[in-house]
């Protein structure tokens, strides 16, 4: 069975990473953002997987696993700050959110 190479795996990922940058600067409801930020973690970590299959080391696979549990708690740190603010503000519209002025 013939594998897939290197690089449509990185195109992949960074048509992954170029949408998640997308979502980031366009959108402004927090928990589309939170999700851009994550679809662009796992677009790294494809590129870390790809990486390590090519030159047959687990380098890569490690760090992704520290990137999973890096986004995991970003995911819950960032959920619970979406809950706290949409109790507070009723909103989690960005444009919204002046809680830092002054």
């Amino acid at each position: 069975m013939e594998s897939v190479g290197l690089i449509p795996v990185l195109a992949v990922s960074a048509v992954l990473f170029v949408t998640g940058i997308a979502g980031v600067l366009t959108r402004k409801n927090a928990l589309i953002v939170f999700m851009s930020v994550e679809l662009m973690l796992n677009a790294v970590n494809l590129s870390f997987v790809a990486f390590a299959r090519q030159f047959g080391t687990v380098d890569g696979m490690i760090y992704a696993v520290f990137v999973m549990a890096v986004a995991a708690a970003e995911a819950a740190v960032g959920l619970a700050l979406v809950i706290l603010l949409f109790r507070n503000r009723m909103t989690v519209k960005l444009d919204d959110l002046d809680i830092m002025k002054g």
